[in-house]
């Protein structure tokens, strides 16, 4: 399963990016509004030298270094990131076997979870809930709300909003959220190649946690993905807390992703 994985990972850059060889690395060079990073190559192993050269390459393609992978995969590239100096963190990495998929639900009268139509202040209030929330890392309940939602909707750029909603019309995301009388109040993505799903940006306003919007947005990404004829769908946690909310889904861990930069 981790080479399966692995193999997903390094394919879904590609709907964004052009690949540039670098060592034993790929960098994902974004065509898109965000930036990509650096994957190692399948069966490679990684030394603080090649961080070095990849570190140059960012540099003459000007952009960030940054470095994403399986850490069961590749396990030398994590102390070879440490000696060149860069800041290594991992997090769980889970699936799910559909026999063990147990769906969420919330009470209908309250909020109603489905995905995004092809509209731009949907995309952005989505988009605002994942900054305000990714901003404020925890699972306790925050000060942000919706006037706060609507304040960072409006400060996007519309090439943002515009690429967000361009990869939905192509399939290449799809994006589900938790609507409440004030619109969006918490949302995620999956992201198909061929068999297989991430899902990503799962994210709650800060003020609306603890109320289960975030299981409920992750089982409607999940039924999506299985409904398209999905097989594999996995995920990476931020935190072993938020790991716990999906493992209530049925995922399971894996392994670990890792990031440096």
């Amino acid at each position: 399963m981790l080479e399966h994985v692995n193999e997903y990972l390094h394919a879904v850059p590609l709907s964004g990016s052009t690949e540039i060889e670098v060592g034993p690395f790929t960098l994902f060079r974004s065509t898109i509004s965000w930036p990509y990073y650096a994957r190692p190559r399948a069966g490679q192993q990684v030394t603080a030298a090649d961080i070095e050269l990849l570190r140059s390459a960012c540099a003459e393609y000007d952009v960030p270094l940054a470095i994403e992978w399986v850490m069961e995969v590749c396990p030398s590239l994590g102390p070879a990131a440490r000696e060149a100096g860069l800041t290594v963190t991992e997090h769980p990495l889970l699936v799910l076997d559909r026999a063990d998929f147990k769906p969420v639900a919330l009470p209908p009268d309250a909020f109603t979870v489905r995905s995004l139509d092809f509209v731009e202040a949907e995309y952005a209030q989505s988009r605002a809930v994942a900054e305000l929330a990714f901003s404020d890392p925890t699972t306790a309940i925050g000060p942000a709300g919706i006037a706060e939602r609507d304040e960072v909707a409006l400060s996007l750029t519309a090439e943002r909003v515009e690429s967000q909603l361009s990869r939905a019309k192509s399939g290449v995301t799809v994006t589900v959220a938790a609507f409440g009388p004030d619109g969006i109040v918490a949302s995620g993505a999956h992201q198909p190649v061929k068999d297989s799903t991430e899902i990503v940006a799962v994210a709650t306003l800060p003020s609306m946690r603890r109320q289960g919007l975030a299981a409920a947005v992750t089982s409607g990404l999940v039924q999506n993905a299985y409904d398209s004829g999905i097989q594999t769908v996995l995920l990476s946690a931020q935190s072993d807390a938020v790991a716990a909310v999906y493992e209530r889904l049925g995922f399971h861990r894996i392994g670990h992703a890792g990031a440096a930069e």
